[in-house]
């Protein structure tokens, strides 16, 4: 053979170790999994089955059940179909079920009967992770990143959507109609075949035609304007590339920014995140039993409301705030050139002048005060760049101490939207790495929520195991 590196005889008869646990390393991250799954009350928890039945057949144990999904979701083998080979051939998946070997039904039929008790199980780990105080810097990254569901854009409609394909499928109908009117004038030169089958494409066009009507009455009385046929749940959403998207879930995590663990997340199938800073903002604080916690966000997450709405909840937001007026790109003064005095409560414009609260008319509503000075804005000569009006009305929410006192505080940590880029970006990238280009393998938002707790178990078990080793985390976990 040469210089190669010569293998061995298959024929040859080998002393191999006599038990599995031989094969298996005393830091091997299969005992982590072993270790933190045996000291969990899986009745507590809420897993169905964690007594066995005295008459019947045996049933498996749900904390073996548990060991190989989380074994799967760490080493990227989420499909129970996969779990069923595995386990069959791997001699670390042979090690942690002792040897059992369930069919692809039974492992499936776990995660879907056992989807509350699966999330208690990663939230515990992240009680855990705050028992070793590891989240002592009472701040949290927050972000939502879309994550493509099951549900193709093909079987995903929206009122737009339906009404462009069926001007689509008319246009096709009234082609293939011009066509067959050719053909019978044209005579014996067409052959009959080529005229069926025209036929066969108009019946087709027709039944989609009916089809596309029968939806578009679906789309209309729908609450957000979306019908989703494969996961009713799914949602189309806008990426970030232009004239993108998919058909998914929103993800949500908080993660500490000191060991990039992730303290909470939340599946929701709406496509912004405007409304996600107050109810991740209270995980977060819950999981992390702090008293007050700061929330990093990006402009995504901004809403005047939700930032009232963490006042005096413990909640600090520190986020940019959201400009959408457009009035940089047309030369003019923004908000932010506007100083505020609190104590007189009056505003002093890029001039100089003092703008004062005007008196509310009877036939104004809403919240917004409105803040002016006649005199100087006749005279002024920065005018043009202040507004096109005859005189400058700055409005201004009835709230907006709120928001001063937010951007202060993110005035105070001139760092702190790349920290919270450089800690969250990292997890989600990570996460989607691991899933590849595969959709979520469940359905809706009972079974999506039970995979991504699975994902997020096993991102935070690996981290642990990076930062610390897997011989201290097996030794804290039964401590």
């Amino acid at each position: 053979m040469g210089r190669f590196v010569e293998g061995q005889d298959r024929r040859q008869s080998w002393l191999l170790p006599s038990s599995l646990d031989d094969y298996v390393t005393a830091d091997n991250p299969i005992r982590v999994i072993e270790v933190f799954i045996d000291e969990l009350d899986l009745g507590t928890l809420g897993f169905t089955r964690f007594e066995p039945a005295a008459t019947g057949r045996p049933a498996y144990d749900p904390a073996m059940l548990l060991k190989l999904y989380l074994y799967g979701y760490l080493n990227r083998v989420p499909s129970s179909r996969r779990l069923e080979r595995e386990a069959q051939r791997n001699i670390e998946v042979m090690w942690l079920t002792g040897r059992l070997a369930p069919d692809h039904k039974t492992i499936a039929n776990f995660r879907r009967d056992n989807g509350p008790a699966i999330q208690a199980a990663c939230r515990q780990f992240v009680v855990l992770c705050r028992d070793l105080q590891l989240f002592a810097g009472a701040t949290v990254a927050l972000d939502g990143s879309k994550f493509k569901a099951v549900n193709n854009r093909d079987r995903n409609d929206t009122v737009a959507k339906v009404a462009k394909r069926l001007d689509q499928v008319e246009a096709s109908i009234a082609r293939y109609l011009a066509a067959l009117d050719r053909a019978d004038r044209e005579g014996s030169d067409v052959p009959e075949a080529r005229t069926q089958r025209i036929g066969e494409k108009i019946a087709a066009l027709r039944q989609q035609m009916a089809f596309l009507r029968e939806m578009q009455a679906q789309v209309e009385i729908a609450d957000d304007g979306q019908v989703s046929l494969t996961d009713p749940d799914a949602r189309s959403m806008a990426t970030s590339g232009r004239g993108t998207g998919i058909v998914g879930y929103n993800i949500q995590i908080a993660v500490d920014p000191e060991h990039h663990l992730v303290v909470a997340h939340e599946v929701v199938n709406e496509s912004h995140d405007r409304t996600q800073l107050v109810p991740m903002g209270d995980r977060a604080k819950q999981a992390t039993d702090e008293g007050e916690i700061v929330v990093l966000a990006d402009r995504g997450h901004y809403s005047g409301y939700e930032v009232l709405a963490c006042e005096g909840t413990g909640i600090l937001p520190a986020m940019p705030r959201a400009d959408t007026s457009g009035r940089a790109k047309k030369g003019l003064f923004v908000r932010a050139d506007f100083v505020y005095d609190a104590a007189a409560d009056h505003y002093v414009c890029p001039a100089g002048a003092v703008l004062t609260k005007s008196n509310a008319r009877s036939d104004r509503h809403g919240d917004i005060d409105h803040y002016r000075n006649l005199d100087a804005c006749h005279a002024c000569a920065m005018r043009a760049r202040c507004t096109t009006e005859k005189f400058k009305r700055f409005k201004c929410w009835k709230h907006e101490a709120v928001l001063e006192a937010m951007q202060r505080r993110l005035d105070a940590m001139p760092d702190a939207m790349a920290v919270r880029r450089a800690t969250v970006e990292h997890v989600f990238g990570t996460l989607k790495a691991w899933m590849g280009s595969t959709p979520f393998l469940t359905k809706g938002l009972k079974g999506v929520p039970t995979e991504m707790s699975l994902a997020i178990l096993a991102y935070n078990v690996k981290r642990m195991i990076r930062l610390f080793g897997a011989t201290w985390l097996i030794q804290v976990i039964r401590a």
